[in-house]
């Protein structure tokens, strides 16, 4: 679990961090800006059905983003390919998710965001309080921007390894041009934490759609108007800026949109300059402990980037079509889907009930919302980490069919390498969770530590190997670092909680374990036969959709006869949404 997502954002397009040594799905949630029982949406009931509807209903937004995501990181990788260009893009733009994640894991996501949402119990609905913290957010952004955009050539050496001076001048060029995302990115979480103050949820979780709508659509011209994989010497200044000011305009649009319900929501933003009574003073052990976490995840990202960036650059040198960090960050995109849409909603109805219970001293109820968040959360990571082995070449290739072969191939093994650390990348956010709910932060930054101390000896290790086993060595890595993180969660876990029914978790595994295995064997024999029947570019995505299909079918079926009851707990609210969204006859 080397890795971290843009906070807040349920799907953004900005580039994922990959790893070094990540908070598993993004900055820790502090328990002082978790959601209070009487305006979350999360279910205040226990079964697990209950939990699954309101899992299936967050989902909604982040599925409608998270498709549009993958069409753009398809289309971007059509763009500027897997080799030295490619990265070159991909150390740019994720460089404002590495500077926001650190403001949004200390200052706005620990301090403004709870302060925004208690500011709304006051008399005047927290008007004159929000304008005066917005005015000091908004500033305080917009200097960091500055800053960050002034250091980007110095930002990108520090994020990359051996590369020339032509790839680190396309880099810095790209960079200057995607920083105003930090500002956009901020902007955004701090209208969105505004409207939900103000009970207003849909267009916060939906304004990533027009992100991803925004930078697909500069894609496309760029597709049609310039060559497509350019090394990185062809680069011209028009090619540069339609690539990275989409990118960005995109961010913007996602953070600006967002002004047109605040006004119909009755909301006036007056700048005040002061500052006192903003909140900052009363930033807690918990906000400095979650803010250390996010640090230890920034530097140990520093090596990992150095890592994959030495990889693409000898690879470069040597001819060989070798996957670096571009290749690593569209296999992280498919490792966090299952994450991202199943386990990330799931936990955070859980989070409210683990949070509610551990105010009451009721270990049992926390126990078991652990217990039944390992349970449901396991019916899509398990079968996910096998079909990754099963489908993962021709879900790559059928993703980015603008690559050449041996780029998707390289970007199958590496997410191959992550997708084994995926059952406790999950784990360990829902037990992160469990020690937030008791406004614990110091052990979630102790489980970090050991991630980040995992995933660096992994990375270094990883420069052992041939070149072209770099990345796939630094996705192992990961999922190394995943395992030690969950299995050391567990023993405190456990001991804070007098106990954990791990028995009953571990048959539950065991049998989609078993489903798993026999739908993969089922979908390999489709996928041989249809190997003798279909060619050229066709076989990828009719393997995909048939091998899938068969998969998935199988799966449940086997599921059922073993008796694991958490698959129609987890897919009954998903096809009840579907049958009413269906016409009546």
């Amino acid at each position: 679990m080397t890795e971290f997502i843009n906070t807040g954002s349920p799907g953004s397009p900005g580039s994922p961090i990959p790893p070094g040594s990540p908070i598993p799905g993004g900055s820790p949630l502090p328990p002082a800006s978790r959601p209070s029982p009487e305006t979350s949406s999360a279910p205040q009931g226990t079964p697990e059905a209950s939990l699954a509807r309101s899992t299936a209903g967050m989902a909604s937004g982040v599925i409608a983003s998270r498709v549009l995501g993958v069409v753009r990181a398809s289309m971007t990788l059509a763009v500027v390919g897997t080799l030295l260009s490619g990265d070159a893009w991909d150390v740019a733009n994720t460089l404002p998710n590495i500077i926001y994640i650190l403001l949004a894991g200390g200052v706005i996501n620990a301090v403004l965001v709870p302060q925004i949402t208690r500011a709304a119990s006051h008399a005047d609905g927290g008007r004159e309080y929000v304008d005066r913290l917005l005015t000091l957010a908004i500033t305080s952004l917009a200097v960091v921007t500055v800053v960050c955009t002034l250091g980007a050539g110095l930002l990108v050496r520090l994020y990359s390894s051996t590369w020339t001076p032509d790839v680190r001048s396309l880099s810095t060029a790209f960079a200057l041009i995607c920083m105003p995302q930090i500002f956009f990115y901020g902007l955004y979480v701090l209208l969105g934490n505004v409207l939900n103050a103000r009970s207003h949820f849909a267009a916060y979780m939906w304004s990533p759609v027009l992100a991803n709508i925004v930078a697909i659509g500069g894609m496309a011209f760029f597709l049609a108007e310039y060559p497509h994989q350019a090394p990185v010497t062809s680069w011209t200044s028009p090619m540069i800026w339609v690539l990275a000011g989409s990118a960005t305009a995109g961010i913007a649009a996602q953070a600006c949109v967002l002004a047109v319900p605040l006004w119909r929501s009755g909301f006036r933003f007056t700048p005040r300059w002061g500052f006192r009574g903003v909140g900052l003073r009363t930033a807690s052990r918990v906000a400095l402990w979650t803010f250390a976490a996010v640090g230890v995840t920034t530097a140990g990202f520093v090596l990992t980037s150095k890592v994959l960036t030495y990889a693409g650059q000898a690879g470069s040198l040597a001819g060989l079509d070798v996957p670096g960090k571009i290749s690593y960050s569209n296999a992280f995109l498919i490792f966090m889907l299952p994450h991202s849409l199943v386990t990330v909603t799931l936990v955070t109805a859980l989070f409210t009930r683990m949070s509610k219970a551990a105010d009451a001293g009721d270990l049992g109820a926390v126990r078991a919302d652990v217990d039944r968040g390992m349970r449901l959360t396991a019916v899509a990571t398990v079968p996910t980490t096998v079909g990754a082995f099963v489908l993962g070449f021709a879900a790559t290739a059928t993703i980015f069919p603008g690559n050449n072969a041996a780029g998707t191939r390289g970007i199958a093994t590496v997410m191959m390498a992550m997708m084994v650390g995926l059952v406790p990348f999950g784990i360990l956010f829902l037990l992160q969770r469990a020690f937030y709910a008791f406004e614990d932060a110091k052990t979630p930054f102790r489980l970090q530590v050991v991630v980040t101390i995992v995933a660096t000896f992994a990375n270094l290790a990883s420069l052992l190997l041939p070149l072209r086993w770099i990345a796939v060595g630094v996705g192992a890595g990961q999922a190394l670092s995943n395992l030690a993180g969950m299995a050391i969660g567990l023993v405190l876990v456990r001991g804070r909680l007098n106990g954990l029914p791990l028995g009953d978790v571990t048959r539950t595994y065991v049998r989609l374990g078993a489903a798993s295995l026999v739908a993969g064997v089922a979908a390999l024999v489709v996928q041989f036969g249809l190997a003798r029947i279909v060619e050229g570019k066709l076989y990828s995505p009719v393997s995909l959709v048939a091998g899938g299909l068969i998969f998935a079918g199988i799966y449940v079926v086997v599921a059922r006869r073993l008796h694991v009851h958490e698959i129609d707990d987890l897919t009954g609210p998903v096809l009840e949404r579907v049958r009413r969204a269906l016409p009546k006859r």
